[in-house]
Order: C-alpha cells, then structure tokens, then sequence
C-alpha cells in the first residue's frame, strides 16, 4: 500500500513543481505600456527634436548634429555641465552625513525623538518655489536675517556675490531633501536586529564602536539607496533654482537643468534645449545603472565572502 502510494505523491509534487507559479509575465503588459506611452516615446521624441531647428512655433526644420556641435562647443553650457557636477557631489557631501545622523537619532524609541522626526519632516511638506521664495526674503541684505537678529556679518549678499550663490543653493536644496533621506535611513536602522547592539554592549563597545562596527555595516544597501536618489534626483534641480536666483548672478547657477530651460524658453531653441535634455538622460541613466552595478557587485561579494 505504501510503496504504491509513494509513486503517487511523487508524481503529485512533480506536477505542482511543474507548474508556473508567481505572477503571470502577462500581468505587467499594462506597466510597461503606460511607461512606453509616457516615458519612452516622450524620451524618442526629445531625441528626434535634439537633431532639428524649432523655436517652439514654425515647423520644426532638419539641422542634423548641428545642435550637438554648437552645444558641446558652448562655454555657457559646459560651465552648466561643471555646475551640475558641483551640486552633485557636494549636495551628497552635505545631506549624506547629516541624514544619516539623523536618521539614527530619531530611530530611538524616546517620545523626544518621535517629535523631532515630525519637525523634521516639515521642511519636505514644502513646495520648492515656497521655500525658494522664503529663503530669498530671509537672505535679503536690507530686511532679511540681518535686520531680524541685528548682526553685521550675515547683512550681506547672500544671493548676489558669484562666490557664495553657488554655496547657498545647495544649503537650501539640502534643507528641503534632509528629512526624506533621513525617512531612509531611520527605517533602516529600525531594521537593524536589536541583539547585535546589546551584544556589543556586553562586549564593552560604546556608541561610537557601535556605529562604527555595526550601524555604518548594516545600512551599506540603504546608502547605496539614498545616494542614487539624491545623485540622481540632484540632476533634476530646477524651480528652487529658478524661484531662487534665476541662474545668476551671471551663471553663478545656471546648472543644467535650468540651462535647458533658458535655451528653450528664453531663447526660444527647441532644439538647443532638446539637447541638454538628452544629456541630463544620458548622463542620470548613466550614474543609475553604474550605482545599480555597484550595488550587486557589493551584495556579490558579501555572498562570496560568507
């Protein structure tokens, strides 16, 4: 009886292994329609008006590489290209250690730190032209922090010396983006199991050990994470720059973005402007895909070194 049944169930279990399981492939057609529809074919269409001379009314006309040529000859825009590269790297410099600190203080269980984690989500609830329009008040040599506090050294031109407009910018983008990567990494460091903690504190490591040996370690993948987001997402600057200073002054902080614009609707060259879109695309695809390589390659070799 037992010997006849065995063959049975085996033949039972092969038949559910043969079997698909998981969703069905089908099931993301309409994903992947709604994104060919509204990402894909918008991103074709930049590409063809990046190769024609448009100035957003007459027909548009076939130019060829020329756009491309006179874009990468242009000092306007290669300065551009420097800047976006500027805010890219010290924006990550500036809201990476800041979120990451606090993320772990308001990932305690004190009711302090529960208030603390709402303060410090206030300033993402905010539309970028806001706060750009709050801070320009508050940055005013004449009536600004100056006038408020009554000290001489911060009555001065904030937003119109060419050496500080830059500096500025990103405090205040820093400002606006710290609490949603401190969201990151508050969450992941709830994650983090307790045990490890308590026993390195049986261990006699201190806070700064634990950071070091057991926080930093844990929420390698949670960088990872947030610093595509911020590298990335530091590309698409625009209406805090533009409410802001407008790019200037000069082209203290005319990045790409806000290039892209300028040439568009400014200047009225569909084209131009087409072109430095395709670049921001190129070049945020490119660092998305370079940080996705590094996120396997480290999740590869912690699988290799277990």
């Amino acid at each position: 009886m037992t010997a006849t049944l065995i063959p049975a169930r085996r033949a039972a279990i092969g038949e559910v292994r043969g079997r698909r399981t998981g969703p069905h492939p089908l099931m993301a057609v309409p994903a992947l329609t709604l994104f060919a529809l509204f990402a894909l074919l918008p991103m074709a269409g930049v590409a063809v008006l990046s190769l024609m001379r448009w100035d957003g009314v007459a027909s548009p006309g076939w130019t060829g590489m020329t756009n491309w040529t006179v874009a990468l000859s242009d000092p306007v825009t290669y300065h551009a290209i420097w800047l976006s590269v500027q805010v890219m790297v010290l924006s990550w410099l500036f809201q990476t250690p800041v979120s990451l600190l606090l993320g772990v203080l308001v990932a305690g269980r004190g009711r302090y730190r529960a208030l603390l984690g709402v303060l410090y989500f206030v300033p993402l609830l905010l539309s970028s032209a806001a706060i750009a329009i709050a801070f320009k008040a508050l940055l005013d040599p004449n009536f600004g922090m100056s006038r408020a506090f009554g000290l001489p050294a911060l009555a001065q031109d904030w937003l119109g010396n060419p050496h500080l407009a830059l500096y500025v910018v990103i405090f205040v983008i820093g400002w606006q983006f710290v609490p949603f990567h401190t969201l990151l990494y508050q969450a992941g460091v709830r994650q983090i199991p307790a045990q490890l903690y308590e026993a390195a504190r049986l261990d006699g490591a201190g806070r700064v050990r634990q950071f070091q040996h057991i926080t930093l370690p844990q929420l390698r993948y949670t960088i990872l994470t947030s610093s595509t987001l911020m590298l990335v997402g530091s590309l698409t600057y625009f209406d805090l720059v533009f409410v802001l200073t407008n790019g200037g002054p000069g082209n203290a902080t005319r990045i790409l973005a806000l290039d892209m614009y300028l040439q568009g609707f400014s200047n009225n060259d569909m084209g131009r402007a087409s072109t430095v879109a395709v670049l921001l695309v190129a070049a945020g695809l490119a660092l998305s895909l370079s940080l996705a390589r590094l996120a396997r390659f480290s999740r590869g070799s912690q699988l290799d070194g277990a």
